[in-house]
């Protein structure tokens, strides 16, 4: 009996969330709700963002909660659980990789061909990988599906030998256009779903968003010290 009041309890709970931000935001899609670590408040995952509903639905709280005592930024604790999970479900034949020789990481970049932090990253793909960090890239043409970027992403994957026609992209080279079934457009969905706003956008394993261009030397630090962590 209590099993089933508890049950019901979360349902009035969820539907109470539900109703709050349908009239606020309608037709929104709600990935999950659960109890946070705000006392009275809910987590709610709305299309990939993350924010804060009170349980009588009364209030929604859009911004970052820290915990004091442990000096923790919860909400993007549960942002990187969200990017670690989607990322995840991302395979090698989605990716354009750039592997290290001994590697130690392996981080997952969104990636614009005209932007030029972008075509500084890769142009510094031989230091990245003598240090032991792989590039997985994805793509992120940011003028859109259809666009001229767009366009030269889908002639990059569709290119016998995708990482050669990727580096002459980037290096201003002009590659054959050319079209096939390719993950341009999904990977833009995805980008846009774990609120990726610029690029280069680099990404740990664990979902962390290590920022945008790094440096070698200076993204293998930020690497090590989040393993130490």
């Amino acid at each position: 009996a209590l099993l089933g009041a508890a049950a019901f309890s979360a349902s009035a709970d969820d539907a109470r969330i539900e109703a709050a931000i349908a009239s606020l935001v309608p037709g929104a899609k709600i990935d999950s709700i659960a109890e946070s670590q705000v006392p009275g408040f809910f987590q709610v995952v709305l299309q990939g963002q993350v924010v804060y509903v009170s349980a009588d639905g009364k209030y929604l709280i859009q911004g970052s909660v820290f915990d004091i005592a442990s000096k923790t930024d919860l909400t993007e604790t549960a942002r990187a659980s969200i990017r670690r999970n989607a990322l995840a479900a991302v395979g090698p034949e989605q990716r354009i990789i750039f592997k290290a020789p001994d590697e130690k990481y392996a981080v997952t970049v969104f990636t614009d061909i005209d932007c030029g932090y972008c075509r500084r990253l890769h142009q510094e793909i031989p230091e990245y990988n003598k240090r032991g960090i792989s590039i997985e890239y994805l793509w992120f043409p940011r003028a859109g599906v259809g666009s001229d970027a767009y366009d030269k992403a889908v002639s990059v994957w569709c290119a016998p030998d995708r990482n050669k026609a990727l580096t002459d992209a980037k290096a201003g080279r002009e590659v054959p256009k050319k079209t096939c079934y390719n993950p341009v457009a999904k990977d833009y969905e995805l980008g846009q779903k774990i609120n990726v706003t610029g690029t280069p956008a680099v990404y740990t394993v664990e979902g962390t968003q290590l920022g945008g261009y790094l440096p070698p030397e200076q993204m293998l630090q930020r690497l090590n010290a989040g393993a130490a962590r």
